[in-house]
């Protein structure tokens, strides 16, 4: 199986990985998913604290992730921290949205290794029978975590941090994409939520950064 045209292939820890533009990684051999920081349900939050902000993040964050589990073969998801936003998020909208896309994909595997959120929001619903395991997770070569650093055990996949870009064009303008930021013993994925903010990086000289520029992933 090839990467898609949109995806870049990469090496990691001797393992073949595609950077995607839903703002994901696969990892071909064990034909696994990673996706961190949706924080489903950050929306309905600042709605309940009577904060008017757009609703439909959590369908549209959905719509992608089934997208990718139809172009690759997908045994399993693993969420990198923050799977839910916080407890005054749970709304009964949200979690039911969870509930039929989980019903779409009973076979398919989740994990979530918790993040700083999880802890406050608590773990997701248990009919949606995702394991939950706090951080650090082995997964050889890889050790899954949510916040970025180093572990003696293997290179980090990790989030928390909802890494950006800032590019600057011919004319002097500037935007602020968000990115996967590829370090010697981490990798920073992009916050796959729709509705979380971005950090500005600044890369190391060995690191490598590969922007999301609309449906396609980008070397800079």
């Amino acid at each position: 199986m090839k990467a898609d045209e949109r995806d870049v292939s990469i090496d990691l820890a001797a393992q073949s990985v595609w950077l995607l533009p839903e703002r994901a990684v696969y990892w071909e051999e064990r034909r696994t998913l990673l996706i961190a920081d949706p924080h489903w349900g950050k929306a309905a939050t600042f709605r309940a604290e009577g904060i008017p902000v757009p609703s439909g993040t959590t369908g549209d964050g959905l719509t992608r992730l089934r997208a990718m589990t139809e172009r690759y073969p997908t045994r399993r998801i693993v969420f990198l921290g923050d799977f839910l936003h916080a407890r005054a998020g749970r709304s009964e909208q949200m979690l039911a949205a969870l509930a039929r896309w989980r019903a779409d994909c009973p076979d398919v595997e989740l994990l979530l290794v918790r993040g700083n959120h999880d802890r406050h929001a608590g773990d997701p619903p248990g009919e949606m029978k995702i394991k939950c395991v706090d951080a650090p997770f082995a997964d050889s070569p890889f050790v899954l975590c949510h916040h970025p650093v180093a572990h003696p055990d293997g290179h980090v996949l990790a989030g928390h941090t909802h890494p950006a870009a800032r590019l600057t064009g011919a004319g002097r303008e500037t935007m602020r994409l968000p990115c996967f930021l590829i370090g010697r013993r981490t990798t920073v994925l992009p916050a796959f939520g729709d509705f979380t903010g971005l950090g500005d990086i600044e890369p190391e000289m060995h690191d490598r950064v590969f922007v999301v520029a609309g449906d396609r992933v980008i070397a800079v």
